[in-house]
């Protein structure tokens, strides 16, 4: 047998190091993508929110002024 030559060696430790590098790149970049899209669902949760309450309030207007207009008429 003859022994593994260094350049070798260095090769193969190169190519793990890169393996091992660049899979930890991916899964930091993967947590930050994932963080980020949390924080969008939950501005978008505030915002349904808040037009589901606006919605509401609509209507609520509606029905006042209905009731209003329905005084106004009893009154003349």
């Amino acid at each position: 047998m003859t022994p593994i030559d260094s350049n070798v060696i260095v090769a193969i430790l190169s190519c793990a190091g890169t393996i091992i590098g660049s899979a930890f790149g991916v899964f930091a970049s993967q947590k930050l993508t994932r963080h980020r899209i949390e924080q969008l669902e939950k501005k978008v949760d505030k915002h349904n929110q808040l037009i589901e309450r606006t919605a509401i309030l609509e209507e609520k207007v509606k029905v006042i002024n209905h009731r209003i207009d329905g005084l106004e008429h009893t009154i003349k």
